[in-house]
């Protein structure tokens, strides 16, 4: 079993930036892909951005391009998002969570969560 914890959310003005860390325990960190979801009040949980177990893969929601970076620090059992030039419309609960399989797109395709940390973008 892995147990996630997300750190990093806040309150922050639009076009700031905020930097997302989820640190998971276990020693197989680096074996499986990770990935950030976020849920808004009255909406589903989406796919925001997933990276491979090794890091070289890195995937985005269109809404996101350009302005999230997904990383890992597999030294530290450590996920990140590198949230910029944020907009209201990105506030939301975000989740990270692990991929075991090759599909990372859908809920489904992941086995643990986090408890979620809150960011909201003032306009």
């Amino acid at each position: 079993q892995v147990q996630l914890v997300e750190s990093g959310g806040g309150l922050v003005q639009a076009g700031g930036s905020l930097r997302l860390s989820c640190a998971a325990s276990g020693r197989t960190f680096s074996t499986y892909g990770m990935g950030w979801f976020r849920q808004a009040p009255g909406k589903e949980r989406e796919f925001v951005s997933h990276i491979s177990a090794g890091g070289g893969n890195t995937y985005y929601v269109n809404s996101v391009k350009g302005r999230f970076t997904i990383s890992r620090d597999n030294a530290k059992n450590t996920l990140y998002l590198q949230m910029n030039s944020l907009k209201p419309e990105d506030t939301a609960v975000y989740y990270c969570a692990v991929a075991y399989g090759v599909r990372y797109y859908t809920r489904d395709d992941y086995t643990y969560w986090g408890q979620g940390t809150q960011v909201t973008v003032s306009s």
